[in-house]
C-alpha cells in the first residue's frame, strides 16, 4: 500500500511540474491538492501546493499553505514561497526570518551556472535568487544598508540577476557596471556552452553545484575585492567611507525639528489592496471623454509664476489661480512632476510641411500679462548638448563582434566562446549602464548608453520606454512623447511607465491623446495604478480636480508603494489650496519611496507657500541631493535664499543652475535679477543680452532690460525695451506704462510683469 501511494505521489509530482511548465495553473493547483492529500506531512507537497496558489494569484492562500514548514525554515522551497507572499502582504520581517532560518538549505546552491536544457530543471531556489528576495524584503522594511548587501551578494553569485541590479539602482548607490560584467573563464564557459554540452546533462541526475566563479568576488562599487570573507558588509563599510559611494542618490536626511516625518510603518498596507476590481460602479470611474479638437490661440505666461508647479516625475498637473501684482513670485519645476504647462511652451519645435520636427527653435516667450499658470516650469527645459544622441547607431566594433559570432568559418571553439561571452556580457553592461545612469538622473549619459545598443535591442518597448523617461527628465516632452508613442504601438497592453507618458501628454496639452491613453490602459489592466494615474491626469487636464483626486487615491489603494500616486494627490491638493492635505500626501510619497525627489519638491513648495522658508529650503535641498542635475530645483533654492534676504547665496545657486542648464531661461533670468539687486549692473546687462538672444520674444526679459537701462540712466534704450515689452504683452499695458511714466523718478517699483 505504501509503495502504491509512493508511485501515485511521484506521478502527481510529475504532472504538477508538467502543468506548471505549460502554464496550466488551475490544473497544477488541482493536482497539488491531490498530492497534499496523499502526503499531508510532506514538505515538497506543501511547497508545490503553496507554489501553485502563488502562481494563481492567491497570495494569502500561498502564505497559509507554506507557513508550517516555511516560517520555520524546514524546506527551502516553502521558505521561499512564504517569503514571497510576505513581501506582497507587507509582512517583511516574517519573510526575512524564514529565509534566514533556512539558510543552510540554500546558501551553497548555485543553479544558474549549471548547464540547462529542455529536459533539465531546478525547481528550488538557489542562493542568488534568495539574496535577491532578501534585498527586496529589506528594502520594503526601509533598511537600505542590508538591502544593498543582499543585492550585491546576489549579483556576485549571478551577474544576470536583473531584479537585483534594478534594486541596487533604486537605492541610489554608485555602481561600477564593468565590475559586475567582467569576463572570466568560468563566465565564458557558462555563457557559451555548446548545444552538445547542454544535451549531455541527464534530467534525472542534475550536476552538483559548481563553485562560484572567481570574478563574482568583484566589488560593484569600488573594484576587485581581495578579502571576501566579510561579505557584503565590508562592501557597505567601504561604500560609506568613500565620497563616491552614495553620490547624489543618497537618501535625504531629515534634521531634528523638521516637520516632515521620516516615515511610517507599512505593516497594514495589505488592508488597502483591491483584489476584485473597483468598489464603486464602473460608470463613476470611466475616464473623461476627449474634448473635440479646436483651434487655440497662443497665450503666454510670465516668467514669475503665481505658484510653484509641483513636479511630476512620478507626475500630473497643477494649475494655479491667476495672481495679482502684489502676490509673491514663485517658480516651477521642469521635468519634475506635472506642473503648469504654459499655453505657449519654451522649447516648442517647429515642423516642416511633412510634419517632421525641425531643429529646436529658441524658447518662445510668454506674455507678461497673461494669467499665471503652472506652465512656467517649462521655462527650464534643458536641451541635449548634441542632437546625435537620439540617432546614434551600433558602433562598428559591435557590428564586427556580431559577425564573428555568426561566422561559420571561425576556427577553434575558444574564439567563438570568447566572442559570445563578450557579446552577452557587453549587452548586459550597456543596458545596466543606461539604467544606472537614468536612476541617478544622468539623462544624457543614459541616452548615450541606450543608443549604443544594436537596433534590434534598442527597438524594444522596454528600452524605448527608458529613452522616453530620459527625455522626460530633461523636460523635452516632444521627444519623450515620440518614444512613448512607439511603445504604445509596439505593446498596447503595456502599463509600466505609462504614467509618465500621461504626464508628458498633460504637459503637451494633448487632451485627445491623453483621454485615449487613459481608456486604453483601463482596458489593458483596470487594477494597475498606472492606469488610474492616467485617468487622473486626464481629469486634471480638464480641471476636474476632485475626480482627479479620486483616481489618484485609487492608484495608491491598488499599490500602497506607488509613490507617484501620492505625489499627484499632493499636486491636486495644492491646486485646491488644501495645504495640510498636500503635506500629508507628499509625506506618504516620501515614505513609499525615499528617493522620490518630486515628493520632496512638493513639500518644499507647500512650505514656501506657508511662509516657512527654512523648511522649504531644506526640502528643496533634499530633492536636489537626489537629482543634482535639475536646474529648476537649484533655482528653487535660490529663490528661497532671495526671500530670506541672502542674495549672495541666491546668486551661487543661480550660477550653478546656469552651469547645469546653459539654455535655461528661468535660471538666467533669476541670475540677472539678483545681480541687479546686488548692483552689479554690468554683469547683469551681459546676462540679459545673452538671455535676449535665447528668448527674444519674452516680454519679461525686455521689461527687466528697460529697468536696468533706466538705472544706468540710458533713457533711450529703456524706452526701447519697455515699448518692446508692451508690444509683446499688451495685457500688461498698464503695468508697463506705469514703469515708463516713472523713468524720470529715482525710485521705481522693483517688480516683474505679473
Amino acid at each position: 500500500m505504501a509503495l502504491s501511494t509512493g508511485h501515485v505521489a511521484s506521478q502527481l509530482r510529475h504532472l504538477i511540474y508538467y502543468n506548471l511548465d505549460n502554464n496550466l495553473i488551475r490544473n497544477a493547483l488541482f493536482l497539488a491538492g491531490r498530492l497534499h492529500a496523499f502526503e499531508p506531512r510532506s514538505y515538497e507537497a506543501q511547497y508545490l501546493l503553496s507554489l501553485c496558489h502563488l502562481h494563481n494569484g492567491e497570495v494569502k492562500a500561498a502564505l497559509d499553505c507554506s507557513h508550517g514548514s516555511g516560517s520555520r525554515g524546514l524546506h527551502a522551497g516553502c521558505a521561499y514561497v512564504f517569503a514571497q507572499a510576505c513581501l506582497d502582504l507587507g509582512k517583511n520581517l516574517d519573510g526575512i526570518t524564514a529565509l534566514e532560518r533556512s539558510k543552510s538549505l540554500w546558501a551553497s546552491k548555485n543553479h544558474w551556472s549549471k548547464v540547462f536544457c529542455e529536459t533539465s530543471r531546478q525547481h528550488l531556489p538557489d542562493a542568488a535568487a534568495v539574496h535577491c528576495l532578501l534585498g527586496k524584503l529589506w528594502k520594503a522594511h526601509k533598511d537600505v544598508e542590508k538591502a544593498v548587501d543582499c543585492y550585491v551578494e546576489s549579483l556576485k553569485l549571478n551577474p544576470f540577476m536583473w531584479d537585483a541590479f534594478l534594486g541596487l539602482c533604486s537605492t541610489g548607490v554608485n555602481i561600477r557596471v564593468p565590475n559586475i560584467y567582467q569576463l572570466s573563464p568560468e563566465l565564458l564557459s557558462i555563457i557559451s556552452a555548446s548545444p552538445d554540452d547542454l544535451n549531455a546533462v541527464p534530467s534525472q541526475h542534475p550536476q552538483p553545484d559548481r563553485p562560484y566563479p572567481s570574478h563574482h568576488s568583484v566589488d560593484p562599487f569600488t573594484g576587485p575585492t581581495v578579502d571576501t570573507t566579510n561579505g557584503s558588509s565590508a562592501l557597505w563599510e567601504r561604500l560609506k567611507g568613500t565620497s563616491s559611494g552614495m553620490n547624489s542618490g543618497a537618501a535625504p536626511v531629515i534634521h531634528e525639528g523638521m516637520e516632515t516625518p521620516s516615515g511610517q510603518s507599512s505593516s497594514g498596507s495589505e488592508d488597502f489592496r483591491i483584489a476584485n476590481g473597483v468598489t464603486e460602479p464602473d460608470s463613476v470611474w470611466e475616464p473623461p471623454l476627449a474634448p473635440a479638437r479646436r483651434n487655440r490661440t497662443v497665450q503666454s505666461v510670465s516668467l514669475d509664476q503665481s505658484g510653484y508647479a509641483p513636479p511630476k516625475m512620478k507626475s500630473a498637473g497643477i494649475r494655479t489661480r491667476p495672481r495679482t501684482r502684489t502676490e509673491p513670485e514663485e517658480t516651477s519645476l521642469a521635468p519634475l512632476d506635472r506642473e503648469m504647462p504654459p499655453a505657449s511652451r519654451f522649447g516648442d519645435r517647429k515642423r516642416t510641411v511633412s510634419g517632421q520636427v525641425a531643429h529646436p527653435a529658441p524658447p518662445q516667450p510668454m506674455e507678461p500679462g497673461a494669467p499665471q499658470r503652472r506652465s512656467v516650469r517649462l521655462f527650464n527645459q534643458i536641451k541635449p548638448t548634441t542632437s546625435k544622441l537620439a540617432t546614434s547607431s551600433l558602433t562598428g566594433r559591435d557590428g564586427r563582434e556580431v559577425k564573428k559570432v555568426r561566422n561559420p568559418a571561425t576556427k577553434g571553439r575558444s574564439t567563438t566562446t570568447s566572442t559570445v561571452g563578450r557579446v552577452v556580457s557587453g549587452l548586459f553592461a550597456k543596458l545596466a549602464s543606461g539604467y544606472s545612469a537614468l536612476r541617478r538622473y544622468r539623462s544624457l549619459e543614459a541616452i548615450q548608453h541606450f543608443n549604443s545598443l544594436s537596433q534590434g535591442q534598442r527597438e524594444t518597448p522596454e528600452v524605448l520606454a527608458q529613452l522616453g523617461r530620459a527625455y522626460f527628465e530633461q523636460a523635452l516632452y516632444d521627444e519623450s512623447a515620440k518614444y512613448f508613442a512607439r511603445v504604445q504601438v509596439m505593446a498596447p497592453s503595456r502599463v509600466e511607465d505609462m504614467e509618465i507618458y500621461s504626464t508628458v501628454l498633460w504637459h503637451l496639452k494633448n487632451d485627445v491623446e491623453l483621454a485615449y491613453l487613459a481608456h486604453q490602459l483601463l482596458e489593458a489592466d483596470r487594477l494597475s495604478p498606472q492606469a488610474w494615474c492616467a485617468v487622473g491626469n486626464s481629469f486634471s487636464h480638464q480641471r476636474d480636480h476632485d475626480q482627479a483626486l479620486k483616481c489618484f487615491k485609487r492608484a495608491v489603494m491598488l499599490d500602497p508603494g506607488f509613490a507617484y500616486g501620492f505625489t499627484l494627490q499632493g499636486h491636486e491638493y495644492v491646486v485646491n489650496e488644501e495645504y495640510d492635505k498636500a503635506l500629508d500626501a507628499y509625506r506618504q510619497g516620501v515614505n513609499a519611496e525615499n528617493r522620490h525627489y518630486n515628493a520632496w519638491y512638493g513639500l518644499g513648495t507647500v512650505y514656501d507657500k506657508m511662509g516657512k522658508l527654512e523648511f522649504a529650503e531644506q526640502h528643496f535641498r533634499n530633492a536636489a541631493t537626489i537629482n543634482p542635475n535639475n536646474a529648476v530645483l537649484i533655482c528653487c533654492m535660490g529663490l528661497v535664499s532671495e526671500r530670506m534676504n541672502n542674495p549672495r547665496n541666491a546668486l551661487l545657486h543661480y550660477e550653478r543652475a546656469c552651469s547645469v542648464a546653459p539654455q535655461s531661461v528661468l535660471a538666467r533670468f533669476r541670475k540677472a535679477r539678483v545681480l541687479m539687486k546686488l548692483q552689479e549692473f554690468n554683469v547683469a546687462l551681459a546676462e540679459l543680452k545673452c538671455l535676449k538672444d535665447i528668448a527674444p520674444d519674452e516680454a519679461n526679459v525686455h521689461y527687466l532690460l528697460g529697468k536696468l537701462y533706466k538705472t544706468l540712466h540710458d533713457k533711450g534704450n529703456a524706452i526701447k525695451h519697455f515699448t518692446t515689452a508692451l508690444n509683446l504683452d499688451p495685457k500688461a499695458a498698464q503695468f508697463i506704462k506705469d514703469a515708463m511714466e516713472c523713468l524720470d523718478d529715482d525710485d521705481m517699483e522693483d517688480a516683474d510683469i505679473a
